[in-house]
C-alpha cells in the first residue's frame, strides 16, 4: 500500500495516546487464500488503526459502511484500552457501489495481557464484521503480524494529499508544488505525471539535484492524480501516487449548536458530492482531532467526526458546487452550547490544542488554506442569554484576531434565532448583532423565516436546508456575481409615527410577502396598544396599523416568534431581521 507514515515506529500496532490512523489508502495490493477477500492490485484501502476504545458510530467516509456496527467506518473514543489495527477494502469515490469489507484485523491489543485478541482476514460472517469483541485469538494455531516497509527512492519535501483542495487563485486555478531529492543510487531521472481535465501533463527533472514541479491545475469539477516515478538502468518505479486532487473554495463555519448543525429531523446526505471536502475533525478531544491530519470528503449529518461540516453548510456548498462549478472545502470548527469566550484565542500559542481556536486553526495551517479562505460564517450568540455587552466585546475580539489571520475571507453573521433558547422575547442581542453590520463591516443574515424550528434548533427540511439556500443566495451575490434583487435580509432603517400607524423604512426596496398574523410579532415598548395589522409599501417600508394611539411608545420591536409561524420575506424566503428601534 501507499506510505501513510515517515515514522517506521507506527506500521505496526498503535498504543500510545494520539496515535491515531483514520484515512482512505491508495495502492493496495492484496493477496489472500481467504474467501470473500478481494486480491489484485491498485485497490483503495481505508485504515482503522487506534489504541483507544471506539464505537461503531461512523464518521461517514467510507461509503456502504454501517453507521452502527463495527465494520470499516467506526469511531475512537476518548479512553484508551480496546485497540484495533484495521485495513479495509473499499470504493475509490464516494458514492461508490463496491462494499466496504475487512482485509486484515486485530482488535483488543492494549487492555491487560489476560483479555484475548479479537483476529481476522476478511470478513466476519458471526459478530461484529471487522472482529471486534471476538476474543477468538486461541482458534489460530499461529498469530504473527510481520510488516515489510520499502526502502525509499525519493524523499518527498512537499506533494499533495490525497482528496486536497488547493484555493484557486483569481486566474482560476492553482500551482500544487512536489519537491524534493533522490536518495537512492541508481536513479537518473524523476518524472511527474500530473492526469485530469481531459488532458496529462509530464515533468522530468535529473536526480543530480533536488527537483520541484508546480503544475498547473484547474479549478472545477473534474480532480488530478499527481503520479511521481524513479526511473533509472532496470528501475522504474512509482514512488507516490496522489488522487483526488482538486482546486476550489474554502469555507469556515463556527459557532454553538446551530453551526454545527447535527441531524436531529430529516437527512442532508443527499448533498453530499465528490466535490464537497473537509480537513482533519471538529472533535473536542485534542489526542483525537489533533492526530486528525488528512483531508476527507465533507458529510453533512454527522458531528464531531473526519469532515463533519454541518447540514446547512453542506446545502450551501452543493448549491456552489452545482451552480458554479467550483469544488468547496468546509472546516466546521462548531461546539454546541458554549458563550463567546469559548471561541476566544490563546494570543500566546494561536495553535493551543485544549482550545476550540487553536484545534481549528491548526487544521486551516496544517492544510494550507489559513490565508486563503474565502469566507467565515459565524452563528453564535444563545449561550449569552441576550447579555449583549458580553456577546458584542467577544466577537469584537474574535473577529480581530481573524481577520489578522484569514486576510482574504468576508465575514457573515447569522442573527440567532433565541437567546437563549426558547426565547423571543429579549431582543437585546439580536439587536446588538444587527448592528454589526454597521459597526464590524459583517454581512448579517437572518434566520427569523425557518419554520422548522424547535425553539432552539432546526429539522433539516423548512429549516437548515433552507438557511443553505438563503446563505448560497447571499454567497452568490458577494463572492461569484450573482443576482442581487431579493438577497438582503429585510433590515430597517428607522420608524416614525403618525396617528395610529407606524411606518418601519427599509433599507432596501426589494419587494416583500408579509403573512397575515405577522402584528403578533411586534410590541412596543411604553405603551399596550398592538399591531393589528402589516402590510408592505412599494417605496421599501412596513406600514403598521396599531389598535390605538401609542401614547407613551418610545421604541417598536420585531422579536419573531419561536417554531413555526407568520413571516415577512424577501423573494429568496430570508426573514425580516429581529430589531428594536426607537420611535421618532
Amino acid at each position: 500500500m501507499a506510505p501513510f507514515t515517515a515514522d517506521a515506529k507506527r506500521l505496526g500496532l498503535q498504543t500510545f495516546t494520539g496515535q491515531i490512523f483514520r484515512q482512505q489508502i491508495g495502492d493496495l495490493e492484496v493477496n489472500s487464500n481467504v474467501p470473500g477477500v478481494t486480491t489484485g492490485t491498485g485497490q483503495t484501502g481505508y485504515l482503522e488503526m487506534w489504541p483507544n476504545q471506539y464505537s461503531g458510530s461512523a464518521s461517514a467516509q467510507v461509503p456502504n459502511a454501517s453507521a452502527s456496527t463495527y465494520d470499516a467506518d467506526d469511531s475512537p473514543t476518548t479512553i484508551l484500552g480496546h485497540g484495533t489495527f484495521q485495513i479495509h477494502q473499499i470504493g475509490a469515490t464516494k458514492p461508490s457501489t463496491v462494499p466496504a469489507k475487512p482485509v486484515l484485523s486485530i482488535n483488543r491489543f492494549t487492555e491487560s495481557a489476560t483479555d484475548v485478541l479479537g483476529l481476522g482476514i476478511g470478513t466476519n460472517t458471526i459478530g461484529a464484521p471487522d472482529w471486534t469483541l471476538t476474543d477468538n485469538a486461541a482458534t489460530y494455531t499461529q498469530r504473527k503480524l510481520t510488516v515489510y516497509a520499502r526502502p525509499s527512492l525519493v524523499k518527498l519535501t512537499e506533494m499533495p494529499q490525497d482528496l486536497k483542495l488547493i484555493p484557486r487563485d483569481s486566474a482560476n486555478g492553482a500551482n500544487p508544488v512536489v519537491a524534493g531529492e533522490v536518495t537512492a543510487a541508481g536513479i537518473d531521472q524523476v518524472e511527474l505525471r500530473v492526469i485530469g481535465n481531459g488532458e496529462t501533463q509530464t515533468f522530468t527533472a535529473q536526480a543530480s539535484e533536488p527537483f520541484r514541479f508546480t503544475p498547473r491545475i484547474a479549478a472545477g469539477l473534474w480532480d488530478y492524480t499527481f503520479e511521481l516515478r524513479a526511473t533509472g538502468p532496470g528501475i522504474d518505479r512509482v514512488v507516490a501516487r496522489r488522487t483526488g486532487i482538486v482546486s476550489g473554495d474554502a469555507y469556515v463555519v463556527q459557532g454553538q449548536s446551530n453551526a454545527e448543525a447535527a441531524k436531529r429531523t430529516g437527512n442532508a446526505n443527499v448533498e453530499e458530492s465528490p466535490y464537497l471536502r473537509s480537513f482533519g475533525s471538529s472533535n473536542a478531544d485534542s489526542s483525537i482531532s489533533g492526530a486528525d491530519r488528512v483531508w476527507h470528503y465533507a458529510t453533512g449529518d454527522v458531528t464531531q467526526q473526519s469532515g463533519s461540516a454541518g447540514q446547512w453548510a453542506i446545502r450551501m456548498a452543493r448549491r456552489i458546487v452545482d451552480t458554479y462549478g467550483v469544488p468547496v472545502a468546509l472546516f466546521n470548527g462548531s461546539h454546541g452550547g458554549q458563550p463567546i469566550s469559548f471561541f476566544q484565542r490563546n494570543d500566546t500559542t494561536p495553535n493551543d490544542l485544549s482550545t476550540n481556536y487553536g484545534r481549528l486553526r491548526s487544521r486551516l495551517q496544517a492544510s494550507g488554506v489559513l490565508s486563503k479562505v474565502k469566507g467565515v460564517l459565524w452563528y453564535q450568540g444563545e449561550a449569552e442569554s441576550d447579555n449583549a455587552a458580553v456577546h458584542i466585546a467577544g466577537f469584537t475580539s474574535l473577529l480581530a484576531d481573524w481577520r489578522t489571520e484569514m486576510t482574504t475571507a468576508k465575514y457573515f453573521v447569522y442573527q440567532v434565532r433565541t437567546s437563549p433558547c426558547n426565547n423571543t422575547t429579549n431582543v437585546n442581542l439580536r439587536e446588538a448583532q444587527r448592528k454589526l453590520g454597521d459597526t464590524q463591516g459583517v454581512t448579517l443574515l437572518s434566520t427569523t423565516s425557518l419554520s422548522g424550528h424547535d425553539g432552539c434548533h432546526y429539522a433539516y427540511v423548512d429549516g437548515y436546508r433552507e438557511m443553505g439556500d438563503q446563505t448560497f443566495a447571499v454567497l452568490a451575490r458577494d463572492l461569484y456575481g450573482g443576482p442581487s434583487a431579493g438577497v438582503a435580509p429585510p433590515n430597517p432603517s428607522g420608524v416614525t409615527k403618525s396617528g395610529s400607524t407606524l411606518t418601519v423604512k427599509l433599507r432596501s426596496t426589494d419587494p416583500l410577502t408579509v403573512n397575515p398574523g405577522v402584528g403578533a410579532d411586534f410590541r412596543l415598548v411604553g405603551s399596550s396598544v398592538t399591531v393589528s395589522s402589516v402590510a408592505y409599501q412599494s417605496d421599501g417600508s412596513l406600514k403598521l396599523t396599531l389598535s390605538g394611539t401609542p401614547t407613551g411608545a418610545t421604541a417598536l420591536v420585531y422579536q419573531g416568534h419561536l417554531k413555526a409561524g407568520p413571516s415577512i420575506t424577501n423573494a429568496t424566503g430570508t426573514g425580516l431581521l429581529a430589531f428594536s428601534l426607537a420611535i421618532s
